[in-house]
């Protein structure tokens, strides 16, 4: 690895994709013909089901361009977080230029991180970006702009303020990765978590336009969910995710010496996911009542919301029926 700064380090695209057989070929197209070198490019499908990996290997084909290519198929699905680690273990980069496979990186995207990250003397450990709001037709509608991270000097900043942080627009060092460690299975907000262990570390800078045409549509959209039995699925999803990382962030902190900050707020938020957890799996309204009621750590209207959707469900049927009615 590269100690000293270095007007044209190496960098490594990483593409993760699953199941993005309608837009993968162009988010490879947008990595190929990206103008920076030296430049590898890792494309990594996490076990597709759908026709993803022969539009890859299509978009692939007869590329003789300068820049070093690795496509990875997962025998099995490991998840946004292992996918992206399995993808980082194959390359050889300094700095780890993150992409999805439903959104395309601009021409430029890897030539301007590099230059910003020499620019700032290789010091932060994060390079971020605006996007362009792009839909399912390929038309774009202006330009989203996430949290400048540069004024994220101390985690006492992120503590006060969380950002809002868009992954398809991160770029991350790798030296950020072997000091913290791998992303394991059951993460999906490795945005959140890389600009946290950034902020510990070496800090973030945000470049101020746009670098990716982001399909807030895709994989990553929200979908409104009509019926309350489709909330209580969406719940369940992302609290499995967050206690995963949770836990995560504990780690962090104490890797990053600073968890006498960040404990106390994170020890809140795993009470919260452990409650939804338990309240969901105790075995009769009774049991859930008697946890929702001993949860003194967490608030008495989220004890009473998720009690709600774990026991009584049926109350919840005319909130739902009126959102359907707007729906039309």
């Amino acid at each position: 690895m590269i100690t000293e700064v270095n007007d044209r380090p190496l960098l490594s695209l990483v593409l993760i994709t699953y199941n993005q057989q309608d837009t993968v070929a162009e988010a490879v197209t947008g990595a190929l013909a990206q103008t920076y070198s030296p430049l590898e490019i890792i494309v990594s499908d996490d076990a597709s089901t759908d026709a993803s990996a022969a539009r890859i290997q299509a978009a692939l084909e007869g590329y003789s361009g300068p820049h070093r290519v690795i496509f990875n198929r997962n025998p099995r699905n490991l998840g946004i977080g292992a996918n992206i680690s399995h993808a980082v273990s194959l390359s050889k980069g300094e700095m780890i230029v993150i992409a999805a496979g439903d959104d395309v990186s601009l021409p430029t995207r890897c030539e301007r991180i590099a230059q910003a990250w020499v620019q700032a003397g290789c010091r932060p450990d994060l390079v971020s970006s605006q996007l362009v709001d792009l839909d399912h037709q390929g038309q774009t509608h202006g330009v989203i702009v996430p949290t400048d991270l540069g004024a994220y000097r101390t985690v006492q900043d992120w503590l006060d303020r969380r950002p809002h942080v868009i992954g398809a627009a991160q770029a991350w060092t790798r030296r950020l990765f072997d000091r913290f460690g791998p992303l394991p299975s059951g993460v999906c907000a490795e945005d959140l978590i890389m600009v946290f262990r950034a902020i510990c570390a070496g800090g973030c800078i945000t470049i101020a336009e746009p670098l990716v045409k982001y399909r807030r549509g895709g994989l990553s959209g929200r979908v409104r969910t009509l019926h309350a039995k489709d909330t209580i699925r969406r719940l369940l999803s992302n609290n499995r995710h967050a206690l995963i990382e949770a836990a995560l962030l504990k780690s962090d902190a104490r890797v990053a010496g600073c968890e006498n900050i960040v404990g106390p707020w994170l020890d809140r938020e795993i009470a919260l996911t452990e409650f939804i957890r338990n309240v969901f799996e105790a075995p009769d309204v009774g049991a859930k009542v008697v946890i929702a009621w001993r949860a003194h750590r967490v608030s008495g209207y989220k004890r009473m919301r998720m009690l709600t959707y774990a026991a009584w469900p049926w109350l919840l049927a005319p909130l739902f029926a009126l959102k359907r009615i707007v729906a039309r």
